[in-house]
């Protein structure tokens, strides 16, 4: 039974969730955090201070005991708006590094919010309605729509509490002037984004992370006795009277509340005003406080990747098919076009693979490739394999790690006249064996191709086979169709067929 461990380092606090994977499931053996400010200095001066760096280290220590002892067998360790900002973060990975051993993955606002997402529908289910998802961190605020266990729209806001309280607060308890302030940075913010909630007639909010446990606390401590102690949720009425009450409280004061906590105390004014905006803005009635958060959503990743079949592997291969679909839509390309491509590649990959001997995971990443390979046309038909790549590469595709973007944008890449070489641009960010799997993909992928170089569909169907060191195609024309045209255009990369496989390609057309 497989262990996993997940660290979020986060602005504000680092988290450490181990759990192992038992029929499918998830099950928790260890959970630990800290509140270590990591993020204190980034937000007004830009870098990472010296204190909240070594702080962080040592607790990033003590998870790694714990995670040696439970004998966890992969660690995934990301980091959200800190290190995204800090102009000095590769002083500290390099400091965890050779600390822990630890690779630390900065994550963009929208991979937090889509592991988030994950974490959440993989645990629990949110039903057919719209669902919002608040997770308001340190450093940044997202926000994620989700209907059907689907994200259908998602933003990541400057809003988190850390650098909110840096920013505008300075005095204690806050002055007028400064609330004034801090207000209007969060209404032009949720200004942006308050049309799109409206819109989507949200049903239920759900928020995650630290300051809205802190909020669902203090809510639970006013509510009416007989409520106290359950699942109570933060109304919008509700959070008006948290803001006017703690607003006009010192920190010593906010600190005795229950349900804040001593550290919470110190930020939890700017993320309680932050809450009281969106739900007002926003018109949401109100929110419940989940204690599910980016770590389950990492720990569901890493259960997908060694077993697909398991619920959150179902809920990834849904996740990146619609953000394909999205992409499709949005940079005009062909769907049924596009769609004819993939079914080609994806039997030429089934057909031959023990000419590749590719591993799985490329069948999904040659698939993504043949659905995006024409995007770049998008910007400009002069050198639109370029293009593709870099909007691939860059693209939010939801799902995919930065590493798999960037083969999914290679491989589409080298489907005109230029061919793979390691000192090339995409190439050279691949490691030697990627570049030779991305050179045997994209090979299939130009085949593919060529079987619809008309886009007439004139090849009803093909065969293909593999012995004694040759490959054999058969193509099948429909009726009163011609695929001469398929025929010479697969023939036209034989020789790069032979130098990428060592097997010579003949084609017959019937």
């Amino acid at each position: 039974m497989p262990t996993f461990a997940a660290i979020d380092i986060g602005s504000n606090s680092v988290r450490l969730k181990i759990a192992r994977l038992q029929h499918g499931r998830l099950k928790e053996i260890h959970e630990d955090r800290e509140v270590t400010r990591l993020g204190e200095g980034v937000f007004d001066g830009g870098l990472l201070l010296p204190e909240s760096m070594s702080e962080t280290v040592r607790v990033l220590r003590r998870f790694n005991r714990a995670i040696q002892e439970c004998g966890t067998d992969s660690v995934r360790v990301v980091a959200t708006a800190a290190l995204r900002d800090a102009r000095n973060a590769h002083a500290f990975l390099e400091w965890v590094r050779a600390t822990t051993g630890w690779t630390i993955e900065i994550i963009s606002g929208i991979e937090e919010a889509r592991l988030i997402h994950l974490g959440i529908v993989s645990n629990a289910r949110l039903g057919a309605s719209s669902v919002l998802l608040v997770d308001l961190g340190g450093g940044s605020c997202e926000l994620t729509l989700s209907r059907d266990g689907q994200i259908r729209d998602t933003v990541s806001m400057p809003l988190g509490a850390v650098r909110l309280t840096g920013t505008f607060l300075k005095h204690d308890p806050p002055r007028k002037d400064e609330l004034k302030q801090l207000q209007g940075f969060v209404t032009r913010e949720v200004g942006r984004i308050q049309n799109r909630i409206r819109g989507a007639r949200v049903g239920r909010v759900i928020a995650t992370s630290g300051t809205a446990a802190a909020l669902s606390g203090m809510a639970g401590y006013l509510a009416r006795p007989r409520r106290r102690g359950t699942a109570t949720p933060v109304t919008r009425e509700t959070m008006r009277l948290i803001v006017k009450l703690i607003t006009r409280m010192t920190l010593e004061q906010r600190q005795k509340v229950p349900g804040i906590g001593p550290r919470r105390a110190e930020i939890i004014c700017a993320g309680a005003i932050v809450y009281a905006d969106l739900l007002e803005r926003c018109h949401l009635t109100a929110f419940r406080y989940s204690p599910l958060g980016l770590r389950d959503g990492i720990l569901a990743q890493m259960a997908a990747e060694h077993d697909r079949s398991t619920r959150s592997g179902r809920a990834i291969e849904s996740e990146r098919w619609e953000s394909i679909k999205r992409a499709v839509e949005h940079y005009g390309v062909d769907l049924h076009h596009a769609l004819h491509v993939r079914e080609a590649a994806l039997l030429l990959f089934s057909s031959l693979k023990s000419v590749h001997q590719l591993t799985p995971e490329y069948r999904e990443l040659l698939s993504a490739a043949a659905m995006l390979y024409e995007v770049g046309d998008y910007v400009n038909r002069n050198g639109h394999h370029r293009h593709t790549y870099y909007i691939i590469a860059n693209s939010e595709l939801l799902g995919y790690t930065p590493q798999e973007r960037r083969i999914i944008g290679s491989i589409a890449r080298y489907l005109g006249k230029s061919r793979p070489t390691p000192g090339d641009g995409p190439m050279s960010a691949l490691s030697p064996e990627e570049q030779e799997s991305v050179k045997k993909a994209s090979m299939l992928l130009r085949i593919a191709r060529a079987l619809n170089i008309g886009r007439s569909q004139s090849v009803a169907r093909f065969g293909v086979s593999a012995r004694n060191g040759r490959v054999a195609m058969k193509l099948i024309a429909g009726h009163n169709a011609s695929v001469d045209l398929e025929a010479w255009a697969i023939e036209k990369d034989r020789a790069y067929f032979r130098e990428v496989f060592g097997r010579e390609l003949s084609v017959a057309a019937v």
